[in-house]
């Protein structure tokens, strides 16, 4: 699924030093490879596609080819501080069980999702009556590996289902994030073209900001701005 680079340097600045990071669907191994440079961190990969499988060998990357909706139960529990899962949880099976395997064998989960209530997307199927094809959904209804359509409120409703905390969320389009002011529950889930999450057990609740995310904020680069990303934390 395509991302944006700046969501990458999001998601790192989410990992403590030194940690156990497991990437569900790591591609070819670009955002543990950032990890494990920035973060001096153990990193581990679980990818089903041999080709990029070979990339992130290449890479230095810790990899092992195989298939997340069977795989992850072979995990030990508490295997991991973080378990990853970015632009992928759409085209799981069993999105719940994902979830739940993820927080079974790691502390924290982080979880990036495209928005498909995103305004743009409304739209295009208002007006043209057709499944959306934009940049960041760039298929066809007949081929896309996209089998469960969700929001971002979709997606908050079904952690407080399973009894998950969500600890942080970004709201973000396509070259920035979407001003604090704006992420309520109405107009985030309009405006937002996709989201990041940080996810826990509920008995992970007492847990501060400060003992799995890095205190400062990452600052990244918006078109020339330096604006930086600023995070909301759910109780």
């Amino acid at each position: 699924m395509p991302q944006n680079r700046f969501d990458l340097e999001i998601i790192v600045n989410l990992i403590k030093e030194k940690s156990k990071v497991l990437d569900i669907g790591c591609g070819d191994g670009e955002l543990l490879s950032m990890i494990k440079k920035q973060k001096n961190a153990s990193v581990r990969g679980l990818e089903i596609n041999p080709n990029d499988v070979s990339k992130a060998l290449a890479k230095g990357i810790s990899v092992i080819q195989g298939d997340a909706n069977k795989d992850l139960q072979n995990y030990p529990d508490n295997s991991f501080d973080y378990a990853i899962l970015s632009h992928t949880i759409q085209a799981m099976q069993n999105p719940k069980e994902i979830m739940s395997q993820m927080l079974r064998i790691a502390e924290f989960s982080v979880i990036a999702l495209p928005n498909f209530a995103y305004y743009k997307n409304r739209f295009y199927l208002l007006l043209k009556g057709e499944m959306p094809v934009r940049k960041t959904i760039p298929y066809q209804w007949y081929d896309t590996p996209n089998i469960h359509f969700c929001s971002i409120n979709d997606f908050e409703k079904l952690c407080l289902e399973m009894g998950f905390i969500i600890k942080q969320k970004f709201y973000l389009n396509s070259n920035r994030q979407v001003p604090g002011y704006l992420q309520n529950k109405l107009l985030g889930n309009f405006l937002a073209e996709f989201a990041i999450f940080v996810i826990a057990k509920k008995d992970l609740a007492f847990v501060t900001e400060a003992e799995f995310v890095f205190k400062k904020a990452p600052k990244v680069g918006l078109e020339g701005s330096g604006v930086g990303l600023v995070s909301n934390i759910i109780h």
